[in-house]
């Protein structure tokens, strides 16, 4: 087969597969299983074939005309170079290994044949993003992706979070789609087409008269779908949803969306200075207020919900400098670190009985009744504060060295002050990073109290998949000397200056962390927090649903829970109350616009009830009341309407008389 059969067949499997097990999921539940790992395992692996034959070499397309739109046309195009075919293989692998980890994971769930489907054409819809030529087409896979997370953020609906959560996910990301779905049809308006080859051919001749109201319009989309400042308070609440289904929004599907999509169209954006700095500002505010708020977190999930909020505001400031190259790494291997951490963290609310770490720091022995996930998540941590030889070091050093050339002017895309701004936010994150993430490791498997319940081996389907994504944790950063043909032959290779500066930043925040938590870890055997609700039968994804239904029950709500014994309040003092609730922008966001909408829907629904309705009722009341009139002249009787006519006629005639008599005399 040709790579162009192969690649339209990478999306159009899982899709399929999820059509499939949608049909069967009641009548023939047993095929279920294998309709949402198999079809998605081939699609992953049809990926790493398609990026082997494109070998980092000059983009492969290919395109057939849609429909004709009487303007701009609309084409099904395929666009596949190096930083599209990779991307795709990360999205194949990450989604098999969530589809393998489900399969133990909620093995019990009576909903299990629909979240399957859902995770299958999640992951089909983001596979039509990457390798989408046309930006019409990339905007099916974008929005299928956001009614997808509806459902699956929504998954356990009986709880009140779920529900709330969903909803907020969808409305949030929406509110950026507008303005996105505006930008692109502005695009079009100025270049011609929605092909992407044909948009960048545009921007090379200079065929983009207005850059920086187009990249504004399209970046607010990009911050609703990546969860950057200031839409990104819809991420940490969907770690209501089951932690698989976290898994793959964090690591390989919706919020990578957005950061490819700039990587994709960076010319378009590199047009106008301004843009590049508000986009560089947006990364700093997010790295920066993101590691504050995971720092304060009681919640395993938000801890992690937090760090990816950070790391995608590297992958924005990178864009922001101008290394579309540096971005893309990161995004690989924060992909394969995050979906281990996500993933581990699901066997550790099981094993635990909870999602506190406060109540975790009060457990004994949780590393040794869980070996899997504790090794994978020790390997991820490290990656994630970037820590060498881990991939995310690599990763990381890639975005402050394209942040350092165009600080000193030997990058000349952006603006110096772009520049300044993404490496000094990204070595102050750096520090925070390290920070929660070694508070984290010590909270949950360096806890002191009483044995964690046992509840037996977890399923070989939920440790397995970690021991594969930890491969690409351990070894992709590796492989920075050759895989420089996929990404535009830019070189990844880190500088002494960042690396050592950035190491060294970073082992100060652990160390300064490990020393806090020494400093209070003996007062959490004297201040007993919360309960744990624990089941040792039961399946993960029934405990998980119940340690967070009882968390604000058991624990109190996080800024106000007296718990001395946690290093993160000791770092942040008086600023760990504000950090804890996301530094109050939900708050902020309902005084000034929540209230607002409701205002003008109580509005509306009084005129809707008191003006239109009444005039609708006052029709209605006139026309009976003239029915109830006439009525009562139909008696039956024939002589009536005989004298009736008579009448009539008498008057009529009478009328004509004087009419006559009138016109005469005049």
């Amino acid at each position: 087969m040709t790579t162009t059969t192969l690649a339209v067949l990478v999306p159009l499997l899982p899709f399929l597969g999820a059509v499939a097990g949608l049909l069967l999921g009641r009548t023939a539940p047993g095929y279920v299983r294998p309709l949402a790992v198999l079809p998605t395992l081939v699609a992953a692996v049809l990926a790493v074939v398609v990026a082997a034959r494109q070998g980092g070499g000059p983009a492969i397309d290919a395109a057939t005309r849609l429909t004709p739109t009487g303007s701009v046309p609309i084409d099904l195009a395929l666009h596949l170079d190096g930083f599209a075919v990779l991307v795709a293989v990360l999205v194949g692998l990450v989604a098999t290994c969530v589809q393998i980890y489900s399969t133990g994971y909620l093995r019990d769930d009576p909903r299990y044949p629909s979240y399957a489907a859902l995770v299958s054409l999640f992951t089909a819809a983001m596979l039509l993003v990457v390798y989408s030529g046309d930006l019409m087409v990339l905007m099916v896979g974008w929005e299928i992706m956001g009614i997808c997370s509806y459902f699956l953020v929504g998954h356990y609906w009986e709880t009140p979070e779920a529900r709330a959560a969903s909803l907020k996910a969808f409305l949030v990301t929406k509110l950026g789609d507008v303005p996105f779905l505006i930008g692109l049809f502005a695009l079009a308006a100025d270049t011609g087409t929605f092909r992407i080859t044909g948009i960048l051919g545009a921007v090379a001749n200079g065929g983009l008269d207005h850059p920086t109201v187009i990249a504004l319009l399209l970046l607010a989309g990009v911050a609703g779908k990546s969860a950057q400042f200031p839409l990104h308070t819809w991420l940490p609440d969907a770690m209501a949803g089951p932690t698989p289904v976290s898994a793959l929004i964090h690591a390989a599907t919706m919020v990578a969306a957005g950061i490819y999509f700039v990587a994709r169209l960076l010319p378009v954006f590199a047009e106008s200075g301004a843009a590049l700095v508000v986009l560089a500002v947006m990364a700093a505010v997010t790295m920066i207020g993101s590691g504050l708020a995971a720092l304060a977190q009681d919640d395993i999930k938000r801890v992690l919900a937090y760090s990816t909020i950070g790391q995608l505001g590297y992958m924005s400031g990178a864009l922001a400098v101008g290394d579309r190259g540096a971005a893309v790494f990161h995004l690989l291997s924060h992909g394969a670190f995050k979906a281990v951490l996500f993933l581990a963290a699901g066997v550790v609310i099981h094993a635990a009985g909870t999602n506190s770490l406060a109540a975790m720091s009060r457990m004994g022995g949780l590393a040794k009744r869980i070996p899997d996930a504790y090794w994978t998540m020790t390997v991820a941590l490290l990656a994630l504060a970037a820590i060498p030889p881990f991939a995310g070091f690599f990763s990381k050093e890639a975005v402050l060295v394209a942040a350092e050339h165009t600080a000193l002017g030997d990058r000349h895309v952006a603006p110096a002050a772009a520049g300044w701004t993404v490496l000094v936010a990204g070595l102050l994150a750096a520090v925070l990073t390290a920070a929660y993430a070694t508070r984290l490791w010590l909270l949950a498997f360096r806890g002191r109290g009483a044995e964690v319940p046992d509840h037996g081996r977890q399923p070989v389907a939920m440790t397995a998949v970690l021991w594969v994504l930890a491969v690409p944790t351990i070894a992709f950063g590796l492989t920075v000397g050759v895989i420089t043909d996929w990404f535009d032959g830019h070189s990844l290779t880190p500088t002494v200056t960042t690396a050592v500066l950035s190491t060294g930043v970073a082992l100060v925040g652990g160390l300064v962390t490990y020393a806090a938590w020494r400093h209070t870890t003996a007062l959490a055997a004297r201040i007993p927090v919360g309960a744990v609700v624990a089941h040792p039968d039961a399946e993960p994804a029934l405990v998980e649903a119940e340690a967070m239904t009882h968390h604000t029950a058991g624990y109190g709500d996080t800024p106000g829970a007296p718990d001395p014994a946690d290093p993160g309040r000791l770092l942040l003092g008086p600023l760990h109350r504000h950090a804890a609730t996301g530094f109050h922008l939900d708050a902020l966001y309902t005084k000034l616009f929540v209230r607002a909408v409701q205002a003008a829907a109580s509005l509306v629904r009084f005129l809707d009830r008191e003006v239109v309705d009444t005039y609708v009722r006052g029709s209605g009341t006139g026309a009976r009341l003239l029915g109830t009139a006439v009525r009562r002249a139909q008696t039956g009787n024939v002589q009536t309407y005989l004298s009736a006519l008579l009448a009539g006629s008498l008057v009529l005639a009478i009328a004509a008389v004087v009419f006559a008599t009138v016109n005469a005399g005049s």
